[in-house]
């Protein structure tokens, strides 16, 4: 079954990041961070699925609104993630058509995702789907430092 994204999902959530692509991110502020975007629904909108035997949830996905000077507005996917033990059944391709929907409602005309170079399995996934590679592009960044 695939519902919204509730607080209390908060611990799954970490650890699908975390074993699942890789983001070893503290518990605590994953929780903060998923009640910051909990807050703002108009911008983020982020489902998961919870298998109907056990209720407990095996993946989700992480779109935000993007808006740009240069582009209609579209959904930028942040996570699709499912548990490994759940893979190939899919959830993967639940999720996504589910955000495609959402999209769809909101007359959003495109959906756009970065996937790192190594995972070609997503790539293979993403294909499958419907979705092309349109751009090749190096990720820029650079830490802060906040006295």
């Amino acid at each position: 079954m695939i519902r919204n994204l509730v607080l209390t999902d908060s611990v799954v959530i970490q650890k699908l990041n975390h074993e699942e692509l890789g983001y070893d991110y503290p518990i605590n502020k994953t929780n903060t961070n998923i009640k910051k975007l909990l807050s703002d629904p108009k911008h983020h909108f982020i489902l998961v699925f919870e298998d109907e035997n056990t209720h407990q949830v095996v993946g989700y996905v992480h779109a935000q609104l993007y808006e740009e000077t240069y582009s209609d507005t579209l959904f930028n996917i942040l996570a699709l993630a499912v548990n490994n033990s759940f893979q190939h059944k899919g959830i993967g391709k639940k999720l996504m058509l589910a955000i495609e929907e959402k999209a769809k409602e909101l007359n959003i005309t495109a959906i756009r995702l970065n996937s790192g170079e190594e995972r070609t399995a997503a790539y293979r996934f993403y294909e499958k789907i419907g979705y092309t590679c349109n751009k090749k592009q190096k990720r820029f960044s650079k830490q802060l430092i906040i006295p």
